[in-house]
């Protein structure tokens, strides 16, 4: 049996404060990008 080693899964141990920081900014430019195309918009 062959072992798949897939990066998305396997990920390496990371530091956790970076991971949640970086998608709190992720989350809050799709937020941005909501609310400027919704003011924009209208």
């Amino acid at each position: 049996m062959t072992h798949v080693h897939d990066t998305m899964v396997d990920r390496p141990a990371t530091d956790h404060a970076a991971y949640v920081t970086g998608w709190a900014i992720s989350g809050l430019a799709v937020l941005g990008t909501v609310v400027a195309v919704w003011v924009f918009g209208i």
